[in-house]
């Protein structure tokens, strides 16, 4: 049988033996209406890594097979069907990469569980293979690093295939105060997978659509601050952000030391866990890593646990609240769900007032932004078409019409004109914010309540693609634990008018066994993530509260 035909059989065989699981359930279930063109089932349609490396165990396909079915499911909704432009580019290895893998796990088992699973990589993580790495931007088309992101060698050595690399908002957001999240030079406008003309927001935008549009088993973000849960938030995810120095940056293309990590983006809780437990760990390359050996795991999963919550002290981060009323109805649901799994609740908590920080971090941002960057594209091979932000400004301006249509570059100006790292000004906004939102933020928060963790709102209900006034951002929660270097997850929630919106568990330094526990138990007990139904526009008829749109299903 030749292999795209093994794959529709054994795939529906697979997903049929796995009944009674929840994504088994869903599998059938791919909303179908875009543009007037129907997105065709997919079989492998909310499948999990687990899910995935079950039927690769038991021989219902194969890793060609997988990494085949991903590709047709990107041709047909990410080129073609809804064109949600979340992939820039695709492996033009990965078939091979799948063979070589399938051979091996014949001839000595699988290395692991992310063996021969295809998973998606943000553009600014850097391959040293046949794919760019571009941060979206047309100044750096064409440019291929002298060697692997340590994200990207540890998921090879995992068994993991890089299947392609997504489009994200250029330069991870960093180049204009009025941008259209998801816009880059390279790939355009991507879209939101449940409303078409609906922003995926965030950097790692393209990460997110792809993921919860099922072209991978999942992906890899970046986040500066934002960037990995509010596209998760706006796309239906779970999205981690781990501590600083949990994951190694070596090889990503830069916006702040301080603030700058990595993490997974996943249609599930386990997934997330799985994909960090492959990623983390000390790494030479970047010293801040150093610490992640004695305070990092290699298995992230034998934290999960669906009765986790109880007895958890949980404080709750009210002065979030207020920017949505329908964002604060799903929260109060959701706080309810937590009471009920045996939580108690310390309700409210005070973190410090943006108020205190915002301006620092900016100071921070627009220093490291121009120090990290340089430092990048100086180590680049010869050939790169830039070396320096001062020639990527220079770039744009040549190329204005293809890289600034919509919007400018007004951030990139404003860290050109920073000093030296050196800056008494820099040093000082470094050190104001870390105590602010460390020792006397989120530290002292957990210690004068005795708390497990802190939950607030991730985030609104994804706002209209705008590319005139650019992004229409409402409310979130992401700064004070971006700024302390603090970790973050976020979990599917519920639902304003058929658009997902998520609650943030965040905690201390090196609290991911606790977050992951705790988001475990509450995604395993309310089971909010619903398949993207790819409808072109928000319909005018109101979607009743807490309830999925009859449309394109």
């Amino acid at each position: 049988m030749e292999r795209r035909g093994f794959l529709r059989t054994g795939a529906l065989a697979g997903l049929a033996a796995l009944a009674g699981r929840a994504v088994a359930r869903q599998a059938g279930a791919t909303p179908s209406v875009a543009h007037g063109s129907a997105v065709p089932p997919f079989e492998l349609a909310e499948a999990t890594i687990d899910d995935l490396g079950a039927g690769l165990a038991l021989g219902r396909w194969t890793s060609v097979a997988l990494v085949e079915a991903y590709l047709e499911r990107i041709e047909a909704v990410d080129r073609a069907g809804p064109g949600l432009r979340s992939i820039l580019e695709t492996n033009p290895d990965a078939m091979a990469i799948a063979d070589a893998l399938d051979e091996e796990r014949r001839a000595r088992g699988p290395r692991g569980p992310l063996h021969g699973i295809p998973v998606l990589l943000k553009d600014n993580v850097d391959t040293a293979d046949r794919m760019t790495t571009t941060a979206g931007s047309l100044a750096l088309e064409g440019s291929v690093p002298a060697e692997d992101s340590t994200i990207a060698r540890r998921l090879r050595d995992a068994g993991a295939i890089i299947l392609a690399k997504t489009n994200m908002s250029e330069w991870a957001n960093f180049r204009s105060e009025r941008s259209s999240s998801g816009w880059s030079g390279r790939g355009g406008q991507c879209r939101n997978p449940y409303v078409l003309d609906r922003n995926p927001c965030g950097s790692s935008s393209g990460s997110g659509a792809a993921t919860s549009a099922n072209l991978g088993a999942a992906s890899i973000g970046t986040e500066t601050d934002g960037s990995i849960v509010c596209p998760s938030n706006a796309c239906g995810l779970v999205g981690l952000k781990p501590t600083v120095g949990l994951v190694s940056r070596a090889g990503i293309i830069p916006i702040s030391h301080t603030q700058d990590t990595a993490g997974p983006m996943t249609r599930s809780v386990r997934d997330a866990a799985i994909l960090l437990g492959a990623i983390a760990g000390p790494d030479p390359r970047d010293a801040v890593s150093a610490a992640a050996g004695t305070r990092g795991y290699a298995d992230y999963t034998s934290f999960l646990d669906a009765a986790g919550a109880k007895g958890a002290r949980i404080g709750v981060a009210r002065q979030f609240f207020g920017f949505h009323s329908e964002v604060d109805r799903v929260l109060i649901e959701a706080l309810d769900a937590l009471r009920d799994l045996g939580a108690e609740l310390v309700d409210p908590v005070e973190l410090p007032e943006g108020s205190r920080y915002g301006q620092n971090e900016m100071t921070v941002l627009l220093f490291e932004f121009k120090a990290d960057l340089n430092a990048y594209l100086a180590a680049l091979p010869s050939g790169a078409r830039v070396r320096t932000l001062a020639d990527a400004i220079a770039f744009n301006e040549r190329h204005a019409d293809r890289e600034m249509p919509f919007f400018g570059q007004e951030l990139f100006v404003r860290a050109q004109a920073a000093g030296p790292l050196t800056d008494r000004t820099y040093r000082r906004a470094v050190r104001a914010n870390l105590e602010l939102l460390r020792a006397k933020g989120i530290d002292a928060t957990v210690a004068r309540h005795r708390l497990d963790a802190i939950v607030a709102p991730t985030g609104g209900p994804a706002w209209p693609i705008d590319p005139v006034n650019g992004d229409h951002y409402v409310g979130g929660s992401s700064s004070p634990a971006a700024i302390a270097g603090y970790p973050t997850i976020t979990v599917p929630a519920g639902h304003v008018h058929g658009l997902p919106v998520g609650i943030t568990f965040l905690g201390p330094a090196w609290s991911e066994p606790v977050l992951l526990r705790l988001a475990y138990a509450f995604e395993q007990a309310t089971r909010h993530r619903r398949p993207p139904v790819f409808l072109p526009t928000l319909p005018m008829e109101p979607v009743p509260a807490g309830r999925p749109s009859d449309a394109g299903t």
